[in-house]
């Protein structure tokens, strides 16, 4: 019996080109399966579809029409991010050309470990992640998993350039995976700052970092992931200044409007931050993941630097190979700055900067929508894309009961967020095809379902 074909080397193609016919079937045939945003019939369903479409997992003899199978079954199954009316999350749906770049990387099999697994690129990831790095006013960046990964890393290397006592303040708007880094890296307990509407206080930092003996770390938010709003930021920056403190600002979901001229000043002072974490496959259209974590003195990075002798030996980076293990915590690690690059290349800023300012132009006009229904109470005008709202005069037990009989249904995602000691309903705007009437026909099934 040969061996099964391989993705890359002289046969990689050919082989491949067969199998895509089959992937791309079973997506289409999974999509009109699930005929919606999302699978009916809840957790219970969804598992027992997925069950009878798995069978045994490690058969004693293999089933060639497993990859039809089971990607139906994924499709079918799946919360479609490209569906208008799949809108909860910070989960975009991904660009076709970026995809398209995720399955060469996939292919080719790059660990960016060290050089002679990776050299090309070794040297698309530098030169892409220092130019990314120059739009925020930055000096370098280093690819991530993502925003836990990025915020992590700036703790990681705040811990390393001011000592093992160095904690973190930040707003009660932050993300959860701050004050856990802090944990995961032994620090002190952080400090909650608060954040009153959803964006932190400068006057309460001001008082925080007066009293608190330093070295301090202060974390503000360009995109909160409840409302999508963003912290002050130059004032924030000057009262870290004034009190030799250290800032690192979570742009995880902001970040992306960097590429939108309309936008862009939303995020001044941002410049002024030592580390900032940066999201593609939220406001940047990526494949998961593609995080990415830039810093203003790359001289910081020293501090992530190992020695392995099968990977960097001294000689061998002594004679002119690259050293990428001061580039990452992970060793074996996929090249998704191959997907950036082609997409940064194929549409440019402008190209990128559209799409942010149409999923923003989106968000204000759902929430005009709201604002002009009576039954529905706007939280307030949308910063980014997030449009927070509930029915109005509704208890939170009958929005939350709405939001779950639409999920069952497969009618809708909506997401959920508990803003001034209410819950409200979220949408959050990824989708650049979403159109106006995808925007009123969300708005009715919410109304039907509440009703309901």
């Amino acid at each position: 019996m040969s061996p099964p074909p391989l993705a890359s080397g002289p046969g990689g193609p050919a082989a491949l080109r067969s199998l895509l016919g089959t992937v791309l079937d079973a997506l289409e045939a999974g999509a009109a399966e699930r005929g919606g945003p999302l699978p009916a019939g809840g957790p219970d369903a969804v598992t027992a579809r997925v069950t009878a479409a798995l069978g045994d997992v490690l058969p004693d003899t293999g089933d060639p029409d497993a990859l039809r199978t089971l990607v139906q079954a994924l499709a079918a199954g799946a919360a479609d991010p490209a569906d208008p009316l799949c809108a909860a999350h910070l989960h975009c749906p991904p660009l076709a050309v970026a995809t398209a770049a995720d399955l060469a990387a996939s292919a080719l099999n790059p660990s960016l470990d060290s050089w002679d697994q990776a050299p090309a690129a070794s040297a698309l990831e530098t030169a892409v992640t220092r130019a990314l790095a120059r739009t925020a006013r930055l000096a370098d960046a280093l690819v991530t998993t993502g925003g836990t990964e990025s915020n992590q890393l700036a703790l990681l290397l705040a811990r390393e350039a001011h000592g093992a006592g160095v904690r973190l303040v930040h707003g009660a708007n932050a993300h959860h995976s701050l004050p856990r880094a802090a944990w995961l890296l032994g620090l002190p307990d952080p400090v909650v700052v608060p954040a009153p509407r959803g964006t932190l206080d400068p006057a309460a930092l001001d008082e925080a970092l007066t009293a608190l003996p330093g070295p301090l770390l202060v974390a503000a938010t360009a995109g909160t992931t409840d409302a999508g709003l963003i912290d002050p930021l130059p004032e924030i920056a000057g009262r870290c200044a004034a009190h030799g403190a250290r800032l690192h600002v979570d742009a995880a979901y902001g970040g992306g409007l960097l590429f939108s001229d309309r936008h862009r000043g939303r995020l001044a002072g941002l410049e002024a931050a030592h580390t900032v974490t940066l999201d593609l496959h939220k406001l940047g259209w990526q494949p998961v993941a593609a995080g990415l974590l830039a810093v203003s003195r790359p001289g910081e990075l020293t501090a992530l630097h190992q020695r392995a002798d099968y990977l960097n030996a001294d000689d061998d980076t002594d004679a002119g190979l690259p050293d990428l293990l001061g580039r990452s915590p992970r060793t074996s690690r996929r090249p998704d700055i191959l997907k950036i690059a082609v997409t940064l290349r194929t549409l440019g800023r402008d190209g990128l900067g559209a799409l942010v300012d149409q999923v923003c132009a989106r968000a204000r006009e759902l929430a005009a929508l709201i604002d002009g229904h009576p039954g529905f109470e706007l939280y307030g005008r949308p910063v980014i894309s997030t449009v927070l709202f509930r029915p109005a005069g509704a208890a939170d037990d009958t929005v939350a009961a709405a939001r779950r009989r639409l999920l069952h249904e497969g009618r809708a995602v909506l997401g959920r967020a508990r803003l001034d000691g209410r819950l409200w309903l979220k949408v959050t705007v990824l989708n650049p095809r979403t159109r106006p009437d995808d925007l009123a026909h969300l708005l009715e099934l919410v109304e039907g379902s509440t009703l309901g």
